[in-house]
């Protein structure tokens, strides 16, 4: 078996090698930093701030956790009038629609990717904690985490703008857990109401298409942003902004990639290829 030093030696030159490709990207901007037990590899500006679009719902879940652990409210509390709770409208299983005014249906017969179902979480936690779920957002999460660039500016899923450098904190808080138990971000990463088919934004339908509380789950989706060789309990997000957080908890690995062009065919191949080579090595 090779040693662990020949192993991180081999994984710096890939992630060199993939940081030159990073220059080739049909993007104006772009910035990365991938995580391991041997330390971060970054590229790009580090404190450049991007708009997040859906990796927006990976910092709002965090905080719906904190107000779960704190007692505002809990993951069985029915929220929505068709039976939805918090635990279904983190994991896409509530019925609802993308936005408020879409059809809704019951519960628990498919994934129907939805930002409504976060705001509705966010209105229901304002409510209970008399403050706006931004100002909670910042006081439970960012703020603590030194996440100083990042700022929720509209909807809890898909309006808010950071930083690789404050992503990086926070990515590094999902393995590492200091603002939430290890079982309740274990209990976030793994599938939640399973076997629910679903639609995967720009990638289609997905027979299952599991999801945790707000993660994404990689399992055996196809076509997908994350690549064919991870495994299937990776977990993360993409926003349509051009932007995606990958995490492996098991092994301590992760990927924050931030760009300024949106997502379109230009990026399936080129982020699972990416990920793909990050992961191999």
């Amino acid at each position: 078996m090779a040693s662990r030093a020949k192993v991180c030696e081999k994984a710096g030159r890939l992630v060199e090698s993939t940081s030159m490709d990073f220059q080739n990207w049909p993007c104006d901007n772009v910035a990365s930093t991938i995580i391991s037990p041997s330390g971060y590899q970054s590229f790009g500006d580090p404190s450049r701030s991007f708009e997040l679009a859906s990796v927006t719902k990976l910092l709002s879940a965090y905080g719906f956790l904190i107000a779960v652990e704190e007692g505002i409210f809990e993951l069985d509390q029915k929220i929505y009038e068709n039976g939805a709770t918090v635990a279904h409208l983190l994991s896409h299983a509530g019925g609802v629609g993308f936005k408020k005014g879409d059809p809704v249906r019951e519960i628990n017969q498919r994934r129907i990717y939805s930002s409504y179902g976060f705001e509705l979480l966010a209105n229901t936690l304002s409510a209970e904690a008399d403050m706006t779920f931004a100002e909670y957002l910042g006081e439970a999460v960012f703020k603590p985490l030194g996440m100083d660039a990042t700022v929720l500016w509209g909807s809890p899923g898909h309006e808010a703008r950071s930083t690789v450098a404050d992503l990086a904190k926070f990515t590094q808080e999902v393995l590492e857990p200091t603002l939430l138990s290890e079982q309740t971000v274990a209990t976030a990463c793994v599938e939640h109401f399973s076997g629910l088919n679903g639609v995967v934004p720009g990638y289609g339908m997905q027979k299952p298409c599991p999801w945790g509380l707000g993660f994404e789950i990689h399992g055996n989706k196809n076509p997908h942003w994350l690549g064919a060789d991870m495994p299937e309990d990776v977990v993360g997000h993409f926003g349509q902004s051009g932007t995606y957080i990958w995490v492996h908890r098991p092994t301590g690995r992760a990927m924050v990639m931030l760009t300024d062009r949106p997502f379109g065919e230009w990026a399936k191949p080129l982020w699972a290829e990416t990920n793909n080579a990050i992961w191999q090595a």
